[in-house]
């Protein structure tokens, strides 16, 4: 082989292996494993005993879904991406992969989660799915410029997973899928809020009205992720009334949710990015703990 053979070779291997890095990207490893954990323990909730392959198609069409919403939302926001430092990396903001790839990219994915989850789960799971999809593309993302009340909407998305995995259990639309988006949705607010006031510039900058108010130095912000820690109490318990978990659990969800509504109220006392990031981190760190309780003390009480 000549050496511009190789060199072409290795050139091609490179070029392959960043676009792959590049469709990883868009599609958002992070929120990805979150939202497949969230997806199973959903499942397992609504069916103790597990179905593995059922169990595993429902979560890999789902997060096709996921991914598709994750990267039509970086297609539609790529001009406004390229203003803010931490987005302006991304492959579409960036012009590494154009607006036409992107767009295929994920309508592709979409296609193939919808018809999977149709064919090999339940078409309950499927259409649930593709609804979640379309909200957060056609309704949250369009929203961001204009209101903040698109935080609300995309709250709406960001808590199906887990009804998601329920549904494709065989779980029906009841109190228990409701006590589980009920989590998922109050725990959004203090959670992205604070996001929103650490990028507060960067977001006024490009026009995304991410917080209340950019100009009263976070009040409302810190008000309402106030609001939203207080509900959160009631509302991480309500599995337990919900009939999905007993005791074991109501201790936890009462010990993390206060835990959530102190670092609010210390970022609402003293809206610093310090308190903003310290509340990031503890929402971080709730949510999951409390799902891994709700899942354990489910099995307990069901084996």
């Amino acid at each position: 082989m000549s050496a511009a053979a190789g060199q072409t070779d290795t050139l091609g291997t490179f070029s392959c292996a960043a676009r792959l890095s590049d469709y990883v990207q868009m599609s958002r490893p992070r929120i990805l494993v979150m939202s497949a954990v969230a997806v199973l323990a959903g499942y397992v909730l609504a069916s103790p005993v597990i179905d593995w392959m059922r169990a595993v198609t429902a979560v890999f069409g789902t997060l096709c879904l996921v991914a598709a919403s994750s990267v039509l939302n970086q297609v539609w926001e790529s001009n406004r991406d390229s203003r803010m430092k931490r987005t302006t990396g991304r492959p579409v903001a960036s012009g590494r992969v154009s607006r036409s790839e992107g767009l295929l990219y994920g309508v592709v994915l979409a296609v193939i989660g919808g018809a999977v989850l149709w064919q090999w789960v339940n078409p309950l799971t499927s259409v649930a799915s593709v609804l979640t999809m379309l909200c957060y593309v056609l309704l949250y993302t369009p929203l961001k410029p204009y209101s903040a009340l698109c935080t609300t909407v995309g709250a709406v998305p960001g808590a199906m997973p887990p009804v998601l995995g329920w549904f494709a259990a065989g779980g029906a639309p009841g109190a228990e899928a409701l006590a589980l988006f009920a989590v998922f949705f109050i725990w959004q607010f203090p959670h992205f809020l604070a996001i929103g006031w650490i990028y507060r510039a960067e977001y006024e900058q490009a026009g995304l009205r991410m917080l209340p108010s950019f100009s009263d130095g976070g009040r409302r912000a810190g008000f309402v992720a106030l609001v939203y820690a207080l509900m959160f109490v009631p509302g991480a318990c309500l599995p337990r009334y919900a009939g999905l978990a007993g005791g074991g659990y109501l201790a936890a969800a009462l010990i993390l949710s206060g835990g959530y509504l102190w670092l609010t109220w210390r970022f609402f006392l003293d809206r610093t990015d310090y308190r903003a990031r310290q509340l990031m981190a503890g929402s971080l760190i709730c949510l999951p703990v409390l799902l891994v309780c709700l899942v354990f003390d489910f099995l307990r009480l069901t084996g």
